[in-house]
């Protein structure tokens, strides 16, 4: 086999001959464990000392190969090289009878097996070459320390896709045919890979995003989310530049483990369609021989056992788009799948996430069903804030269900909009205008926080800047875009940077100075009149610079508009006060009453946007259901054509 065969993850050897000797496999094998999808070779039990617990497998670390006996069996160059290598086939794992698995199911407690090797350095030229291990599939994971982040970077690849031509992504449940366990599915319309890009999708390090709008940047959010999610992930993916390409491609904790390899190798299968005969062949470049080899190790570990099973997997997707499956889904403490499919039909949960136990309308109770606690164990309300704005075009659909946005700032009242500039060695950073308020159901909630988006990526829900034991903050929450500050790897917080910090510090100014300025709206007593500075002594020019807060009371104003209208202050939908501004007339009582028919046809407007919104809805779920009988009806066209022309070359044998 050569090196496109099997994608060598860590391997950066030159170009030429590799010599690599068999991985000697065991024939005696013991039962599966129960859900996990592979097979394996002969290892010791992994024996539990109370429920949940994995202890260290010892599989592996009690024989005494050789590590170049360990070295990949299936290996060529690196990706990163394109030159042939021979590969003995005889080392590929044989087919045989379902296994017990070394692996713990608890992705905390994963990397916790011993093989009694270490990651293996090679000498070429005159350069070393160090192999990446297994193990690292784990550890590189363990930067998402939520489920949901993993989860979100998913779908940052199918939104990037959107410059592509993508209108949705997928995110369901699906049972895997081999032993019917849930599996994570994703799935977009987006371009597609082609073999090319399939193989650098799975390997580390890089990134074809070049847009300033692109949210990913570094090329590894793909490996680390599904490989926090589940132990295995396969690909497909159907791409159509000058031919049209289908590849299927295995990145598998599982197989590697089970297998003893100390490097990291990703078999992938590929096709192009023959347009004169309607069949997928396989590649001038890709030999028959290589297909069937790459094909065997599919069948044997993910959970298709057969080929028409694997390609069947294609008929959905069209003549472009990617569809991301993750199974043996990391377990709980208590022995259940991380994600509950259970609970909510409509929605993915993180298991025992959700409280429950307050009294029905108390304060905890209101605080408990705020969106902000929602998101953290409700993939459907996490999804609905995670992005700032998408294009009317795309949508996405989970559970079977449209997502409807839901935009933070619209649950504010009396909103200020407040200018920060930040600056770093006397030049600017960059600018952005922060939206802070009272949540509508304050003083009744606890929450308090801003949310920080960068690049229209939610990083930071809710980040509670400051710390109260009187209630001074209690209520308020902003909301911002911040392009100027880098995110973590994982996207859930930024890099410390001190143009961080500084906006840190600002965020925290601008919290006291609105509650300290407008309390007394929300029913607290203000202890003080709030001092608007001129530049504070810890955001100084050299700092940053922010638009001055008018001086204006809301309440002075609303007692005068009680005093001359003889009217109660009025509030539209979205929570805000009808207010007369300052140096604005309030005029007679014929002014007011236009002031409050203006407001009542505002409510049948709002009235009717959300019908149209609703109408929206259905008619996107309606596109989505006819996209899914269009890619049926395209398999069975391709099946019927294919049926065509093996009748059409009998006719012409008789």
């Amino acid at each position: 086999m050569s090196s496109r065969d099997i994608v060598d993850l860590s391997s950066d050897d030159d170009p030429g001959e590799v010599e690599v000797k068999a991985v000697k496999l065991e024939r005696d094998f013991v039962k599966l464990e129960p859900g996990l999808i592979g097979i394996s070779i002969q290892q010791k039990e992994c024996h539990t000392t109370d429920r949940g617990r994995c202890n260290k497998s010892n599989s592996y670390g009690g024989r005494k190969e050789s590590e170049d006996n360990r070295s990949s069996s299936l290996s060529g160059t690196s990706v990163l090289d394109q030159e042939q290598s021979p590969i003995d086939d005889a080392s590929l794992p044989s087919t045989s009878s379902m296994g017990s698995a070394p692996l713990c199911r608890q992705f905390w407690k994963a990397g916790n097996y011993e093989n009694g090797f270490t990651p293996k350095s090679t000498l070429k030229n005159g350069t070393s070459y160090l192999h990446i291990h297994p193990k690292f599939l784990h550890s590189n994971a363990t930067s998402h320390k939520w489920a949901f982040g993993a989860i979100a970077e998913l779908l940052d690849n199918a939104v990037d896709e959107i410059q592509n031509g993508a209108t949705f992504v997928i995110v369901d449940k699906m049972p895997t045919p081999r032993n019917g366990s849930q599996a994570l599915l994703i799935q977009d319309d987006g371009g597609g890979m082609d073999p090319e890009a399939m193989r650098r999708c799975l390997s580390f390090g890089f990134s074809n995003k070049k847009s300033k709008s692109a949210i990913g940047q570094y090329g590894n959010g793909f490996k680390t989310s599904s490989m926090r999610l589940g132990a295995d992930v396969i690909v497909f993916s159907r791409h159509k530049k000058r031919i049209l390409t289908q590849s299927v491609g295995l990145l598998s904790y599982t197989f590697l483990t089970q297998t003893g390899h100390n490097r990291i190798v990703v078999p992938m299968v590929n096709y192009e369609l023959n347009t004169s005969t309607g069949k997928w062949d396989t590649p001038h470049w890709y030999s028959k021989e290589s297909l069937a080899s790459n094909l065997s190790i599919l069948l044997q570990w993910s959970p298709f056992s057969t080929e028409e099973e694997l390609l069947k997997q294609f008929d959905d997707i069209g003549s472009h788009g990617t569809k991301v499956l993750i199974y043996n889904l990391w377990l709980n403490d208590v022995g259940t799948t991380e994600l509950d499919f259970e609970t909510d039909p409509e929605d993915i949960r993180i298991a025992g996430g959700a409280g429950g136990t307050e009294k029905a309308g108390s304060r905890m109770a209101v605080s408990g069903q705020h969106i902000a606690n929602r998101l953290r164990y409700s993939l459907r309300a996490y999804l609905s804030v995670l992005y700032l704005r998408l294009p009317e075009s795309f949508c996405i659909l989970l559970r079977g269900r449209v997502l409807e946005y839901h935009n933070i700032a619209n649950d504010l009242k009396f909103p200020e909009f407040i200018l920060y500039r930040p600056q770093s060695s006397g030049s600017a950073e960059g600018s952005v205008v922060t939206t802070i308020g009272f949540l509508k159901e304050a003083p009744n909630v606890n929450i308090h926080g801003f949310n920080v988006y960068h690049k229209n990526r939610l990083i930071l829900p809710f980040w509670p800047v400051v710390s109260y034991s009187d209630s001074r903050g209690r209520g308020v929450v902003g909301v911002l875009e911040a392009n100027f500050v880098e995110p973590t790897h994982n996207k859930q917080d930024f890099e410390k940077t001190s143009v961080f910090q500084k906006l840190e510090g600002r965020l925290k100014e601008m919290t006291w100075e609105y509650w300290d300025y407008h309390c007394g709206l929300i029913g607290y007593q203000v202890k003080r009149k709030a001092k608007v500075s001129q530049v504070s002594s810890d955001c100084g020019p050299q700092h940053g610079k922010y638009l001055k807060r008018k001086e204006y009371d809301y309440l002075e104003e609303r007692e005068k508009v009680k005093r001359k209208a003889s009217i109660e202050p009025n509030t539209n939908d979205t929570g805000v006060d009808l207010v007369v501004q300052p140096g604005i007339a309030t005029g007679n009582q014929s002014n007011d009453q236009e002031a409050l028919n203006l407001i009542q046809e505002n409510k049948k407007l709002l009235e009717q946007c959300l019908e149209y919104e609703k109408r929206e809805v259905e008619l996107k779920t309606k596109v989505m259901q006819l996209r899914t009988e269009l890619g049926e009806a395209q398999g069975e066209y391709t099946r019927l054509l294919a049926e065509s022309q093996q009748l059409e070359n009998v006719k012409q044998e008789k």
